[in-house]
């Protein structure tokens, strides 16, 4: 049986650094509506801050930009989280979900911010064509709650 789409946000953000908490908290409020653990919460909340970082960091590299939310709640209490920049995307997308692996010269960023997104969601997916932009797929699977 096919998944169907409950709830749904979509939201666009200036890629300032003072939004990623923004983003964090405005998922993890919409996430909340199905009743997660606190654990759950908690790991989404970490790997959209890496997702919205990434964006503002390594897409823009600085530059003025918009960093695109989708957020998608399922009937099978499952999450799908799309945070989509469209800046100078990614050369080598393997090479990048490398650990250590970062683009940053000034030896600031640690480079684990795919691995973090990958620990804390059950499924990662990332696109990028160069010049156009990138596109970061998190998926994670809430457990079930005593009522059903």
């Amino acid at each position: 049986m096919k998944k169907r789409c409950i709830n749904r946000l979509v939201c666009t953000l200036p890629a300032l650094s003072c939004n990623e908490s923004v983003a964090r908290s405005l998922v993890a409020a919409f996430v909340s509506l199905p009743d997660p653990t606190i654990e759950e919460l908690a790991d989404i909340r970490c790997a959209v801050s890496e997702a919205v970082t990434n964006a503002i960091v390594h897409g823009y590299r600085g530059k003025t930009g918009e960093v695109y939310i989708s957020v998608k709640l399922f009937d099978d209490r499952s999450v799908r989280i799309e945070v989509r920049d469209k800046g100078v995307g990614i050369a080598d997308i393997k090479e990048a979900r490398q650990p250590l692996f970062t683009t940053d010269k000034s030896g600031e960023r640690s480079g684990m911010g795919f691995a973090v997104m990958e620990a804390f969601t059950d499924k990662l997916r990332v696109y990028s064509t160069l010049g156009r932009g990138t596109r970061v797929v998190l998926e994670k699977q809430l457990s079930k709650t005593d009522n059903g």
